[in-house]
């Protein structure tokens, strides 16, 4: 009953659309304070530290995240500069879909997952509240963007969509295409 009022409520929408503005701001107002700070945005002592000071188990103090630990080190730090390229940036684009309902299951999805990750690193902040938000965004699909671009985009999305799967199958049966392996 919940997921057919997310899902289909003009009610919810307009729930949604409230919902998507506030995390949406969150992420914009995150992204351009490091994208226009003083100093230009660096994750090098964010990761440095996530890695020196894993999240522990209290009981016998095994890392909680031993893999997540080891993207950190093998790949994270190693490659700082993408991220922090990629870090404000995200924020930035997510905050921007978000806002003008565009793209905005594809943002939140984005958000949650930056959202996630910087929890996995131990820092709670807002985190957990904006995850808790964006569920409801993310489970609402399509109608968490009606009052936004999103009216105007997933048609087109879907039409585009449907001319590629209507190509890959046979038009007599309608079954998909198997690919030719000679």
């Amino acid at each position: 009953m919940i997921m057919n009022w997310l899902r289909g409520s003009k009610y919810a929408a307009v729930f949604l659309t409230l919902v998507r503005l506030y995390v949406g701001y969150q992420f914009l107002k995150a992204g351009w304070h490091k994208i226009t700070g003083d100093k230009a945005f660096d994750a090098s002592g964010f990761l440095k530290g996530a890695v020196a000071k894993p999240v522990m188990e209290s009981g016998t103090q095994d890392q909680v995240y031993p893999n997540f630990v080891a993207f950190l080190n093998h790949f994270a730090i190693p490659n700082v500069k993408l991220f922090n390229v990629m870090v404000p940036w995200g924020e930035l684009f997510i905050g921007i879909g978000l806002i003008l309902g565009a793209l905005t299951t594809a943002a939140v999805f984005f958000g949650m997952l930056m959202n996630f990750t910087f929890m996995l690193a131990g820092t709670v902040s807002s985190n957990p509240w904006l995850i808790l938000l964006s569920i409801f965004i993310i489970v609402a699909g399509a109608n968490a963007g009606k009052f936004g671009a999103d009216y105007y985009i997933l048609p087109y999305i879907r039409q585009w969509y449907g001319k590629i799967v209507k190509h890959n199958k046979d038009e007599v049966t309608g079954t998909p295409l198997k690919p030719h392996l000679n």
